[in-house]
């Protein structure tokens, strides 16, 4: 579980390749991995944006903004994770779908680049969105254009292709075409609402990958549970990926900010800790 390899993606964005021959066996597009830093750290799911089996190593792609990813972006080369367990989840459904039509928001591109060259791969006409607030936060949009037939970019800002939302180009797409044999969308979760609600109407099959909070990732503690088609469902086992039209994204929303102020708390101690350090 050693970090062989860093990189500064944009500012509070870091990709870690880490030695994982295990993982990197068996990882399939759409699943993740539950990681520790350290022996008192909490665990976290990351997704597995890339595997090398024969070098035996994963790829993973986060935003230092919390308290444990903020920890986690100051390990550097030849540091090593206290734990490591994958892949997790259900894969991401492959096949020819036809056309289809694939989206992503922010550091949720990292988590569809698998996708996009999977789906590429089984036969589909790949057209890619890709948002963000501002050009910084659009990445891997060359390795993405590579397994895509065509890629339109926006950003909130105007900084980077077109000016507005993910959402806007999808409307026009589904306006000219109604063709799309699947819509599939990794990124917030007010996005992947949004996004389900456009294609609604059109009667496209919609995938998202939910990004709920996890604690044990197998299933046990039930933290990650999500209401899909009136049903309780646990992101872990049952997804990450699920059918967008039948999402409960209003108790989803309510539910990521269950632990806003604890979070607060927790960033508050670490830079007091780290202003500690330096003086």
């Amino acid at each position: 579980m050693k970090i062989i390899a860093k990189e500064q993606l944009a500012e509070n964005l870091i990709k870690f390749v880490i030695e994982s021959p295990n993982i990197a066996a068996k990882a399939l597009p759409g699943q993740f991995i539950v990681l520790m830093v350290n022996e008192t750290g909490e665990r976290i799911p990351l997704t597995i944006v890339d595997n090398d089996k024969k070098n035996g190593t994963i790829t993973i792609i986060f935003q230092a903004v919390g308290f444990t990813t903020t920890i986690l972006g100051k390990l550097e080369v030849g540091d090593c994770l206290f734990s490591l367990v994958g892949p997790l989840g259900r894969p991401t459904s492959v096949g020819n779908y036809g056309q289809v039509i694939l989206i992503g928001g922010g550091v949720g591109i990292a988590e569809l680049l698998p996708v996009v060259r999977a789906l590429k791969r089984a036969g589909c006409v790949v057209t890619t969105i890709l948002g963000g607030r501002t050009a910084d936060l659009v990445i891997l949009s060359e390795e993405i254009k590579e397994f895509s037939n065509i890629t339109f970019i926006t950003t909130n800002d105007g900084s980077l292709g077109e000016k507005g939302l993910v959402t806007d180009t999808l409307k026009r797409l589904l306006g000219k075409n109604n063709d799309y044999g699947l819509v599939f969308c990794v990124g917030p979760v007010p996005m992947m609402k949004a996004v389900s609600e456009v294609t609604k109407p059109f009667g496209t099959k919609t995938l998202v990958c939910l990004n709920s909070i996890m604690i044990d990732g197998t299933g046990m503690c039930g933290c990650c549970r999500v209401t899909v088609d009136n049903q309780t469902k646990f992101a872990c086992v049952d997804g990450p990926d699920f059918d967008g039209h039948l999402v409960d994204f209003e108790e989803l929303m309510t539910r990521q900010k269950r632990f806003v102020e604890q979070e607060e708390c927790g960033l508050c101690k670490l830079d007091e800790s780290i202003k500690g350090v330096t003086e």
